[in-house]
Parts: structure tokens; C-alpha cells; sequence
């Protein structure tokens, strides 16, 4: 189930967004908004809530949330984004790493 988390998750959130890789939430996080969509079977399901909800394109990017490490991993095909200079998978701007860790350890960081 995709969530959009504008507020520290409850554990029931967590729970339910690992419903489909039990140790791993797929992300997509609204680095101006502050906000972010977590659950579902791939990162353009998070996207997709999240343009729903008025997010900008160019405001979202692709993670992965590992809740028992309290990690971030900035891999997501959605990531790809050339006219940002973005060319592959992986986020390559520090600071929009940054911006990324920041929010999902907001909203998502100490719960599990």
C-alpha cells in the first residue's frame, strides 16, 4: 500500500507499506515539499500519488528505506533525469541527497 507521509509515520504506516518487500520501502520523496510517498511494487507508484497530490516532477526523486538499518539508498529508475543532470539510477547531486535523507529521516526515521 503507497502512503503519502507529510508527518512522522505511524507503525501501522510502516507495516503496511512493507507489505511488499518486507524489509524495504520503495520511496519518492518531494524534496521542496517536504513530503513523501512510500510503499507499492516500484518507485513510479510513489511518483505517481505524489504528482496526483500537486508535487512537481523535478521536485521528486527515487529511494529506498531500509526501516531496521534506519538507511537511505538513492537508487531508483525514476532517477533518471538528464535535463538535471541526473544520468543514471543513482541521485548525483550531494545536495539533493541531502535534501532526500533529510526528509525520509524526518517522516520516516525511528519508526518501525
Amino acid at each position: 500500500m503507497v502512503h503519502i507521509i507529510i508527518q512522522q509515520a505511524m507503525p501501522e504506516q510502516i507495516a503496511e507499506m512493507l507489505e511488499v518487500y518486507s524489509s524495504m520501502i520503495k520511496l519518492a520523496v518531494d524534496i521542496r515539499r517536504n513530503i513523501l510517498a512510500g510503499g507499492g511494487e516500484m518507485h513510479a507508484d510513489c511518483e505517481k500519488v505524489l504528482l496526483d497530490n500537486g508535487s512537481e516532477q523535478d521536485d521528486i526523486w527515487g529511494a529506498n528505506w531500509y526501516p531496521d538499518e534506519q538507511r537511505v539508498e538513492y537508487e531508483a529508475i525514476i532517477n533518471i533525469r538528464p535535463h538535471l543532470a541526473n544520468r543514471g539510477i543513482v541521485i548525483q547531486s550531494e545536495e539533493v541527497r541531502r535534501r532526500v535523507s533529510e526528509v525520509t529521516l524526518a517522516l520516516l526515521g525511528g519508526a518501525r
